[in-house]
């Protein structure tokens, strides 16, 4: 095959036949800079779309791996040499990567990721017929070593106003506009003292339609101006949304376990608040901020008019401004009581929906009632005293508005019989004057506003400062393939908020492809080493090894691939059966042979088959429409669709009947050959499974040994219990 052969035919290619080649892309440059990760750990929980990278979502992957990306249009032939290699983004939906450009001799060198890791030559008159006109620049971000010690505290980019910064050149456009406008505004107050003081007393009529035409261009620039103003307010605001919405979204999936709020619905309404956030930094708030300064600016005009006409100007905004001080403390104590009550009762409303069969069947419906109404009692009573205070602040405003063009007219009258002043004069001063004390207005307005959002932002600042599984600067090995190892070394764990350890000085090794049985009373810690081993939770001492590795140098996606893990309370999403078992289909997707392999060793084949649907049937919310056997079997299909090394099964069985209980242990005993088992039980049914069996009481292992010996002890009651 020639060189521009190889060419068309990688271009030619079915997009079908490509798993992800900006993906791909991507892997090799990291390569070439000597940055091995495994695709999981580049996508695990971006954006993908049908399971591909996306250029927009391209430089956050890469900020995995240690690098920065950044998109450029340009031609071929203008990419800069230095900064190869680069991903070019090709038609339709394609992606290499540029190693070489050879202008002159009008070749390139470029690696097809479907054609493997090796460069290849072709012509660039073919390579530029296929290029979008699109490249993403990828370099390495400089890490500082021991040797560079930061002379100065840096300050670290905030995760609000850092977006908030990104969109300054915005925000520029909209204050420069904001200064014309407000110039603007000085054109009707000095149009009217004119026609009164000039215009109609000499019947200056010719002199009249200059000015109005002149107005009236003024009022068109003004017009755009403003529409302008709030199209980049409102731009600005969305940006920042979109980022803003996707970073809370990224925490909160990323949060350490040890870390998660204790209330769900506390929580979610701690991330509904960001509405309130949102809402604030929108045109309205913006506009309002940017016009505040100008009131001192107004009042200078309405001093170079008449001096005395500025005093009750300034005299207002004193006054509103007194008043708002002053209404500040109760403001802020309301506005967070209101966001306490809310996410308790938005607590109370989740706990409630989420266990309604178990609230009907306990006859619970009074107690959860009384709370519901005493809740919403509470926050009606509290929203009604801040609403209060608000309005009050607001009114105080408008009564200084309206005060303050009285006095002015006041003022202005007996200046006028000083000879002082002149009604074209009075009549602009009055007109500023209401201009001047808008902007106080407006501002007093959003003090209840700004106070929510102060409190929301607060309680995000919370969400966003605690601890991710995946921080950023955090490098993790990667083990594409493990055997599948395991060893506890003096491990404790306890839990947060408790006073005891829920595991004591831990310690067992666990061979590749040994069958291993927990037993234990109801809360000895057997579920609880199962977290540590998903790296679920971090052991308070000691370490967890996997192939002699501690857990905390892998990279949790990539470490949970190699383990299947069937918990004890299987929770499922709403969808489609197919839906639920691929859920972590990862970056290279799940084929329809592994599904399909899992279906039938989870027990579900029978279900698919029977049903006409097949595995597209709907589970419903939490799998509702599924019996309890059928929901453990679907948990065992996700632990098996990707074939893991590690297989951690909590009570698998609990809920199934004896025949499909025996057709697992019969599949799962051809299936785990090789592979390591840990079981989690209390079914001697299942003790079949394994050759050990390690015995737990009170956190502590008080017996290890062969599945025989250790039965017969049990039954003769020669284990004791830990002290």
């Amino acid at each position: 095959m020639t060189q521009q052969e190889v060419l068309d035919s990688s271009l030619e290619a079915p997009r079908s036949a490509i798993r992800d080649e900006l993906l791909e892309c991507l892997q090799t440059i990291t390569l070439a800079h000597d940055h091995a990760v495994t695709p999981d750990s580049l996508t695990a929980g971006l954006p993908l779309e049908e399971g591909r990278l996306t250029p927009g979502v391209f430089p956050r992957a890469a900020a995995r791996a240690g690098m920065t990306a950044r998109i450029v249009k340009s031609r071929l032939v203008q990419l800069n040499p230095a900064l190869f290699p680069a991903v070019l983004l090709l038609e339709p939906g394609r992606a290499c990567v540029l190693v070489a450009l050879d202008i002159k001799a009008r070749r390139a060198r470029v690696i097809f990721p479907e054609l493997g890791d090796a460069a290849t030559e072709v012509d660039l008159d073919g390579l530029s017929e296929s290029y979008s006109g699109q490249a993403i620049y990828v370099r390495p971000r400089f890490r500082f070593d021991a040797r560079g010690p930061e002379v100065g505290k840096q300050r670290s980019r905030h995760w609000f106003w850092g977006v908030i910064r990104e969109n300054r050149r915005l925000y520029r456009d909209v204050i420069a506009g904001s200064v014309i406008i407000n110039l603007f505004a000085v054109a009707m107050p000095l149009f009217v003292l004119n026609v009164y003081d000039r215009v109609v007393p000499n019947h200056a009529t010719e002199t009249l339609w200059v000015l109005a035409a002149g107005i009236f261009i003024v009022l068109c620039f003004d017009l755009a101006l403003r529409m302008m103003r709030s199209a980049f307010v409102d731009l600005a605001a969305s940006r920042a949304d979109v980022k803003l919405s996707s970073r809370i979204m990224s925490q909160v999936l990323g949060l350490r376990m040890e870390a998660r709020p204790a209330s769900t619905g506390s929580f979610a309404s701690t991330l509904q608040s960001f509405e309130s956030v949102r809402s604030f930094i929108g045109s309205a708030t913006v506009v309002a901020l940017v016009d505040l300064p100008f009131v001192l600016f107004f009042a200078a005009i309405i001093a170079l008019i008449g001096a005395p006409l500025a005093l009750p100007v300034l005299a207002g905004i004193v006054v509103v401004l007194l008043y708002a001080m002053a209404a500040q403390g109760k403001l802020h104590e309301l506005s967070e009581t209101t966001w306490r009550v809310s996410a308790q009762r938005n607590a109370t409303l989740v706990e409630s929906l989420s266990h309604l069969e178990t609230v009907k069947t306990l006859r619970a419906e009074s107690r959860l009632q009384g709370s519901w109404e005493k809740a919403t009692a509470f926050l009606s009573r509290t929203s009604a005293q801040l609403r209060l205070v608000s309005t009050s602040v607001s009114n105080v405003a408008m009564w200084a508005q309206h005060t303050v063009a009285v006095c002015v007219i006041l003022i202005g009258v007996y200046l006028i019989i000083d000879g002082n002043l002149t009604q074209g004069g009075l009549i602009a001063a009055y007109m500023l004057s209401s201009r001047a004390m808008a902007p106080v207005s407006q501002a007093a307005a959003l003090l209840a506003q700004y106070h929510q959002s102060s409190t929301a932002l607060k309680s995000l600042n919370d969400v966003m400062q605690r601890p991710v599984e995946r921080p950023d600067g955090k490098s993790f090995i990667s083990r594409p393939v493990i055997h599948g190892e395991i060893r506890f070394d003096k491990v404790s764990l306890r839990y947060p908020d408790e006073e005891r350890d829920a595991l004591r000085d831990i310690s067992l090794k666990i061979e590749p492809g040994e069958k291993v049985a927990l037993l234990g009373r109801v809360g000895c810690g057997k579920t609880s080493l199962n977290k540590l081993l998903l790296g679920l939770y971090v052991p308070t001492a000691g370490s967890v090894m996997i192939d002699g590795v501690d857990l905390r140098q892998f990279d949790p996606v990539e470490l949970r691939r190699h383990i299947g893990y069937v918990p004890q309370d299987v929770s499922l999403f709403f969808g489609s059966l197919r839906d639920n078992i691929v859920a972590g289909g990862g970056s290279d997707g799940v084929s329809d042979e592994a599904l399909l392999r899992a279906i039938k060793l989870s027990g579900l084949e029978s279900l698919v088959n029977s049903h006409p649907h097949g595995v597209d049937l709907q589970v419903g919310e939490r799998g509702q429409m599924l019996s309890g056997g059928q929901r453990q079997a679907v948990a065992i299909a996700r632990a098996l669709v990707h074939d893991p090394q590690v297989l951690l099964l909590d009570e698998p069985t609990s809920a199934m009947d004896h025949a499909s209980e025996e057709a697992f242990k019969s599949n799962l005993k051809q299936y785990g050959q090789g592979k390591t088992l840990v079981v989690v039980t209390h079914r001697t049914s299942l003790l079949s499974l394994v050759d050990r069996i390690i015995v737990i009481d009170a956190g502590k292992i008080v017996a290890d040994g062969p599945r025989d010996k250790v039965v017969e002890a049990l039954r003769k009651g020669q284990i004791g219990r830990a002290s």
